[in-house]
């Protein structure tokens, strides 16, 4: 392999050379040294960081607070609490029941442990269709007629903060301190850190492992688990008697669902919240199971409060949970506990939002300066007194035995992590109806109503899945140099700018012998995964590339070659951690790179602006299905090595060539199961003329979920639409690559451009 690679080197070498640096005509002379494509990476990451600075004010046009009394301000933030609802999944009918399920056996019985102020019992309760919440309840013996939902940690069970087994001090069993003051309490289990190989590939926790097919099906962990915690509402506001006071309290991401549970659902009275509350400005740093797409457009912690309001809210400002992933496939991490000045500033930013004292009833409770111990007794004790315990507050705790058939902690979390993975292959089963469903306003009696009714289409795709920046584009500022030329052609390095910090950088080769009046088609040549410009000329001899930019320059195509963001594995997965909360994606970004790049491709007197085609290879083809939908100019598309049943791919457990095993951590995107798969992402590109390239061999899927989807684009472009000849796919039997000979068959058909004469 290595000699085969010097003597292509030294061909290489025989037909072309390097040359001095002259810049194109109407362009300026290319001065950027260094590695361009770091120089592009880096300016996006400071772009996002201050798109992220400027998200906290650009909220305000989200709200609309009526705060002349408590039942307007709650009609005023119902749209707000609705979108909440919407972008953490919380959009399933929650199962009806009449009690709590006592878990027990012939041999065991449900009672886990005892004292003189109450009983632990074993409960499980019906949440969505087949998932259900387990835990227990902490029954006392002299109820005060309040409930309390008590939420441990991620790395707490329900028996830890109930004092039933070792790892918790007395003084943070906040759910037995709370039953023995008469709160009848209810405990959920949550879905561990636990971190794992994952089919014998990526490492990463549990609630990673979760959030990845829920986040493409439009659901999420945080959703699944406030579905439990609201399912305890529900059984709580059911109970008999005089009006029901319910409070939820929870520690680390216990405190997490207790503040989205809270916002969500008016009929918690109280809530308290440690050692969590904090500014999510650096969200993107922490697990990615938290990463609540959309979520800093419109919220942040401070907002969150503010849909509690005006119930009440105790904040306890304590050290939280701390630990740092480091990856492994699995997205990197770092958390750390909340600062007491960061957590004040964002509580005083809730009031200031509210403006009105009589609607936020809230309290600020620390424990050694925002570092110590969580549930601590004036927390709880003001949590009691938000709940209307007027009895006074008792701290010592009462003698509990345990009883010895305590519950298989590991197994009851096995159990939990497969209800939530087997519902989400049943939503994956029933995504294709919601999508169908989702399409229905296409109008397909002619290509000119199509087109009319696709555009509400592309405008959601652009906003909603994609993300876009309302920014308009900078002047472009075109900067070149010649680095390459042959008997054949010339090469130019271009950067572009597009915004602040943000530029475009790519390859253009110009074909020789281009007349003065002449003007040629132009094909974008887009790298795959960690790829470069320089992959698809051939400079760096890709086998996966067939050096396809030059030889398309060959046949008399003028190429560019952009260099994309997916290089530098964290650097760029980083970015789209940025992105995700802005409801933004790496192809955000992408998108206005690519409408530059066309614009500058435009103004070449060599260039035929009708006549310009986007081919890409891997994450080049999952560009060629986002870009070309968002950039018109684009004339057709040609997906090379990555078409796919993409929703299956993504969320899939019973297929090794899923990305719920791989390091693409990166790769969701929210809710592209109700909304748009690898063919609706097609139909719109449509009418404009659109090919698949697939290798048998080719890895990142199976030929007959290819050929399951690819049949759908053919139905809507050949049945419907009746264009006949203007989609095609082309099998061959190779691997992961460009083929490059149906492809480029394409390309001269419908770039109107002669074949080479055979030799």
């Amino acid at each position: 392999m290595r000699n085969f690679l010097l003597i292509l080197a030294t061909l290489l070498a025989a037909t072309s050379t390097t040359v001095n640096a002259q810049p194109l005509p109407n362009t300026e002379a290319l001065k950027l040294e260094g590695d361009i494509a770091s120089h592009l990476v880096d300016g996006v990451d400071r772009f996002l960081l201050k798109q992220l600075d400027h998200s906290i004010a650009a909220r305000n046009r989200y709200w609309n607070r009526d705060t002349t009394s408590a039942a307007a301000y709650s009609k005023s933030v119902a749209p707000n609490r609705a979108r909440l609802a919407e972008i953490t999944g919380v959009v399933d009918a929650r199962v009806a029941f009449n009690d709590l399920e006592v878990i027990g056996g012939t041999t065991e019985g449900p009672v886990q442990g005892s004292s003189a102020a109450f009983d632990a019992i074993k409960i499980r309760w019906p949440v969505i269709r087949n998932i259900h919440g387990v835990g227990l309840m902490l029954r006392p013996t002299k109820p005060n007629g309040k409930y309390v939902i008590a939420v441990p940690d991620a790395d707490h069970t329900p028996e830890m903060i109930s004092g039933l087994v070792p790892g918790l001090g007395v003084s943070q069993q906040y759910a037995r301190q709370l039953a023995e003051n008469g709160f009848t309490v209810l405990v959920p289990t949550l879905i561990s850190r636990e971190y794992a190989a994952r089919n014998g590939r990526a490492k990463m926790t549990n609630r990673e492992f979760l959030y990845r097919s829920s986040f493409i099906l439009g659901r999420h962990l945080i959703g699944y688990e406030v579905q439990k915690i609201l399912a305890l509402v529900d059984w709580c506001s059911s109970r008999s008697g005089d009006e029901v006071s319910i409070g939820v309290i929870g520690w680390g991401e216990g405190g997490l669902l207790t503040l989205y549970s809270a916002a969500l659902d008016e009929r918690i009275d109280a809530a308290c919240v440690s050692g969590y509350f904090n500014s999510r400005q650096t969200i993107w740093s922490e697990p990615i199971s938290r990463n609540v797409y959309a979520l800093l457009d419109q919220f942040g912690d401070a907002e969150l409060a503010t849909l509690i309001a005006p119930r009440k809210l105790v904040i306890e400002a304590a050290a939280g949970p701390e630990f740092e992933l480091e990856g492994g496939g699995g997205a990197p991490a770092k958390l750390a506990s909340p600062l007491l000045p960061v957590v004040s500033a964002e509580l005083a930013r809730a009031i200031e939002l509210i403006g009105t004292p009589n609607l936020t009833p809230f309290n600020l409770i620390a424990t050694k300066d925002g570092q110590g111990g969580f549930g601590s007794h004036n927390s709880l004790r003001q949590f009691a007194k938000d709940l209307g315990q007027t009895a006074n507050w008792s701290v010592d705790p009462t003698d509990l035995k345990v009883s010895d058939n305590q519950v298989d902690a590991m197994q009851r979390a096995a159990a939990q992590m497969r209800e939530i993975d087997q519902h989400n292959q049943w939503l994956l089963s029933e995504s294709h109806f919601v999508r169908k469903d989702f399409m229905n306003k296409l109008d397909t009696s002619s290509v000119a109503a199509y087109e009319k009714s696709a555009q509400w289409y592309r405008d959601y795709f652009r906003e909603e899945t994609i993300g876009h920046f309302e920014l308009d584009l900078l002047p472009l500022n075109a900067r070149s140099r010649l680095i390459e030329k042959s008997d054949n052609w010339s090469r130019y390095e271009v950067v572009l700018d597009v915004f602040d910090d943000v530029i475009a950088y790519g390859l253009l080769t110009l074909p020789t012998g281009i007349k003065a009046d002449e003007q040629r088609p132009v094909v974008v040549c887009q790298h795959g995964l960690e790829g470069r410009p320089q992959d698809v000329i051939g400079e760096q001899s890709h086998r996966y590339y067939s050096g396809f930019a030059t030889a398309l320059a060959e046949r008399g195509f003028i190429t560019f070659a952009p260099q994309n963001l997916y290089i530098f594995k964290d650097r760029f997965r980083t970015l789209q951690r940025k992105s995700y909360p802005l409801r933004k994606t790496l192809f955000s970004t992408i998108v206005p790179q690519h409408q530059q790049i066309v614009n500058w491709l435009k103004t070449l007197d060599q260039v035929d602006a009708k006549r310009i085609a986007f081919y890409g290879l891997s994450y080049g083809g999952k560009s060629a299905m986002r870009i070309p939908p968002l950039v018109t100019d684009y004339c057709l598309s040609i997906c090379s090595a990555d078409f796919n049943e993409w929703v299956f791919k993504n969320a899939t457990t019973r297929y090794n060539f899923s990305y719920m095993w791989t390091g693409e951590y990166e790769i969701f995107e929210w809710n592209l199961g109700g909304t748009f798969n690898y063919a609706e992402m097609a139909f719109l590109i449509a009418p404009r003329p659109f090919m698949v390239e697939r290798g048998h061999f080719d890895g990142v899927g199976e030929d007959h979920w290819v050929g399951y989807e690819f049949a759908r684009v053919q139905y809507m472009y050949q049945a419907k639409l009746k264009l006949k000849d203007t989609t095609e796919i082309e099998w061959f039997d190779g691997p992961h690559k460009i083929n490059g000979v149906g492809t480029y068959r394409f390309l001269h058909k419908h770039l109107d451009w002669p074949e080479p004469q055979a030799k």
